[in-house]
């Protein structure tokens, strides 16, 4: 394995490899495996899991690690191709991101989605004018359209709590006061799918997510055995779901539009998971959440501190999850 971007890079016993090395690192982290070598990370945007845990991660394997968010005690990076650079941005990605990575062995970008274009954020556009800078073995810490380290914890999670993996799998749009990127519904809806589980992606009129990731989605669950559809009706959704994983995103009907999104999430104020959404789910059923959550918006504090709750599991596992891609991208290269 070269690079980390994308779980659909990778087959399927690939990930299930992964995975399998995951659960051996979290209980035996080999102290000494990356002894030496330098992870180097660039950050454009805020993080808490993904930063700590990266950095938690490296030194558990013997390595060290650096991290640089531009414009906090470094210089403001431009990543616009073609920018006339009389602002307030004095160097250009293509000599900052190269020079940052020739400082390491492997480095990480994260970099998230502008929100204006669609179909530029779905090309991947700026991550990838990155991306195509960096020799060494790269990882995807999140992007505009794709969140591949959460998405390799999530399936962790779900392996640690004995989900089947023909499971039933609720991803719901939940509330939140402003629009936010599409990366971690994609990479969630994708990672079910990848794992062969029932997958329903619950969503209330406007926000259907786009249909290259719906596809996307549904060419890995032909290839597991599972399924993906969409709904806006609550109660047929979540009838015998086992999993239901909430996120926020924006409404790609009106994706860059700030007014019109506003407008229409003004009306959907039962979009708030309490208790009730079970009503109709199994027993047992799991509620997860990437984090961060606005308490009381997005999730009602019972759900979040109640017995159903795994999202503290989902976060400790980023790190287990991430010391395999490493441990895969760096104990074994020259």
């Amino acid at each position: 394995m070269k690079r980390f971007l994308d779980l659909a890079d990778l087959e399927r016993d690939a990930v299930l490899d992964l995975l399998a090395l995951a659960a051996r690192l979290e209980q035996h982290p080999e102290p000494r495996a990356l002894a030496g070598r330098i992870l180097g990370m660039v950050f454009f945007n805020p993080s808490l899991r993904t930063l700590a845990s990266f950095q938690a991660g490296m030194a558990r394997l013997g390595g060290t690690s650096f991290v640089v968010t531009p414009g906090q005690g470094t210089w403001k990076l431009e990543h616009k191709l073609g920018a006339i650079m009389d602002g307030d941005r004095a160097e250009h990605v293509r000599e900052g991101i190269p020079v940052l990575a020739s400082y390491c062995d492997v480095f990480g970008i994260r970099a998230f989605a502008e929100g204006t274009d669609m179909a530029f954020d779905l090309a991947e556009t700026q991550f990838n004018a990155m991306a195509d800078t960096v020799d060494k073995p790269l990882i995807n810490l999140e992007s505009a359209v794709n969140h591949p380290c959460q998405a390799l914890a999530d399936w962790k999670t779900l392996n640690d709590l004995g989900v089947p993996q023909s499971g039933k799998f609720v991803l719901s749009w939940v509330k939140h006061p402003r629009a936010l990127p599409l990366a971690v519904p994609a990479a969630t809806l994708h990672m079910a799918a990848m794992r062969g589980m029932d997958v329903t992606v619950l969503r209330p009129d406007g926000f259907a997510l786009p249909e290259a990731i719906m596809n996307k989605a549904r060419l890995a669950a032909a290839a597991s055995g599972g399924s993906v559809r969409e709904t806006d009706n609550r109660a047929e959704a979540l009838q015998g779901a086992q999993v239901l994983y909430a996120k926020e995103w924006g409404s790609t009907r009106h994706y860059g539009d700030a007014a019109g999104d506003a407008a229409l999430r003004a009306h959907l104020g039962d979009w708030t998971v309490d208790e009730s959404w079970f009503a109709n789910a199994d027993a047992q059923c799991k509620f997860m959440h990437c984090l961060p959550v606005r308490r009381n918006v997005a999730v009602a504090d019972h759900v979040l501190d109640g017995p159903r709750s795994v999202v503290l599991r989902e976060a400790h596992n980023r790190m287990p999850a991430q010391m395999a891609v490493l441990h895969r991208l760096l104990a074994h290269s020259t």
